[in-house]
């Protein structure tokens, strides 16, 4: 809902024409390989697909509704969130003059603006903020459930200690990205990178497709499940489910396909 009166709100802002133009109006000469590698990665990340978070969420969801269904309706509300964003947002840069290639600094600078433009914008952008924590850290507990998960098999420790062992790691591996810029500088690759690049190639370029690629793989071959085992397991329960007929996609499309982007990414990294 407050996404809504915000995208309402940014609709009515003198730039708003122009935002929703360079928003909505597809320049396909600007349309190339790298960019459908990065719209990719991007869906990996959002979805939680190749880093196995999504499959933490799935083994909380019990048997009455199918897979097939919880994930349509997941993606659905997905790509909503992320359509109605971009109608808050572009409007709100191009009526304040803010560049929309600002990167994860766009979020904070264009809000602010709305939200000191607008009635009530304390209120309101109190509310945002807030659920912005709230969807950060529902993320960020779906990581850290995966890789505590993975360390309580691995070691046997219970899970206070192996909340504690986790934090630890992760507090210290953080502490790169926190200080990357001053303290810990380090350029991995061009001029200009830090150690925030280096995660982000680790893990938006490698991981999430190799991920991706291993559970299309784990799902449809033997060497984990099965298409059979995995047909059963995704059609328990009231919903939409998994045909026969989408076979070749899941077992051949599915894997070439993200095969190919992760190779093309390699590929075209800009490593210096």
């Amino acid at each position: 809902m407050l996404m809504l009166v915000l995208a309402f709100h940014s609709a009515t802002l003198k730039g708003a024409k122009e935002g929703l133009a360079f928003y909505l109006v597809p320049d396909f000469s600007k349309i190339n390989g790298s960019v459908i590698v990065a719209a990719m990665n991007q869906a990996f990340f959002t979805l939680s697909i190749g880093i196995g978070s999504m499959a933490i969420f799935g083994s909380y969801i019990g048997k009455e509704r199918s897979l097939m269904g919880e994930s349509v309706h997941v993606i659905v509300l997905d790509t909503f969130v992320a359509l109605v964003a971009g109608f808050i947002i572009f409007p709100a840069c191009t009526t304040y003059g803010i560049e929309v290639d600002a990167g994860p600094a766009l979020l904070f600078n264009t809000m602010a603006t709305v939200f000191n433009s607008m009635a009530g914008g304390r209120i309101w952008g109190s509310l945002f903020f807030l659920f912005m924590v709230f969807a950060a850290f529902s993320t960020e507990l779906a990581v850290f459930e995966d890789i505590l998960a993975c360390v309580r098999e691995l070691t046997g420790l219970n899970w206070p200690k192996g909340c504690l062992v986790c934090g630890a790691g992760i507090f210290l591996l953080a502490l790169t990205t926190a200080l990357g810029y001053s303290v810990f500088h380090f350029q991995p690759f061009a001029d200009g990178s830090a150690w925030l690049d280096l995660w982000d190639f680790i893990v938006s370029t490698n991981l999430l497709p190799l991920g991706a690629l291993i559970f299309s793989v784990f799902c449809c071959y033997k060497v984990g499940w099965g298409w059979d085992k995995f047909v059963a397991e995704a059609n328990a329960g009231k919903g939409l489910k998994v045909q026969n007929w989408m076979k070749p996609i899941f077992k051949y499309f599915v894997p070439i396909c993200v095969a190919a982007l992760y190779l093309y990414g390699l590929a075209t990294f800009k490593w210096r």
